[in-house]
């Protein structure tokens, strides 16, 4: 495994636990070269799940788009990145089990919504704010006044 802060390759495995719901396992890892330590973590790759995107084309799933997404949403809130990992672990498992290998991106995205609903309040808010696409302030409060009832 590359190390992400100096680019060796050589690195020993300090420790490396199961996920609670099995699907993944997550190893600490510490470079041989500059002693520092970083995270990686090993999941089954089934055949390629493929995202269909507004405009009609199609990408291959990437928790991280997710990870990220939710990242920017909970930004300066009291949420820790176990929660967010919970979270897309708790996404990505419920589209897994979905039959088919195509996932339109905007079930992806009200998956992402209900999970923030219930996590915080204005993280709900931001990300509805970019994905719903709001054009002026009307529709945001709109949006607002639904959380609020």
């Amino acid at each position: 495994m590359k190390c992400p802060f100096c680019g060796k390759i050589e690195d020993k495995v300090i420790d490396s636990r199961m996920s609670t719901e099995g699907v993944n396992i997550r190893r600490r890892r510490e470079c041989l070269e500059c002693g520092k330590r970083f995270t990686t973590y090993e999941y089954v790759e089934d055949a390629p799940l493929m995202v269909v995107k507004r405009d009609g084309t199609r990408k291959r799933f990437d928790r991280d788009r997710i990870q990220t997404g939710i990242i920017k949403a909970c930004e300066k809130r009291p949420v820790s990145m176990e929660k967010i990992e919970q979270i897309v672990d708790e996404i990505e498992r419920q589209i897994q089990r979905k039959a088919d290998k195509e996932i339109k991106s905007t079930d992806i995205g009200n998956m992402v919504m209900e999970k923030l609903y219930d996590l915080d309040e204005v993280a709900y808010v931001r990300f509805a704010s970019v994905y719903r696409r709001f054009k002026d302030v009307s529709h945001f409060m709109n949006e607002l006044k639904k959380f609020l009832e």
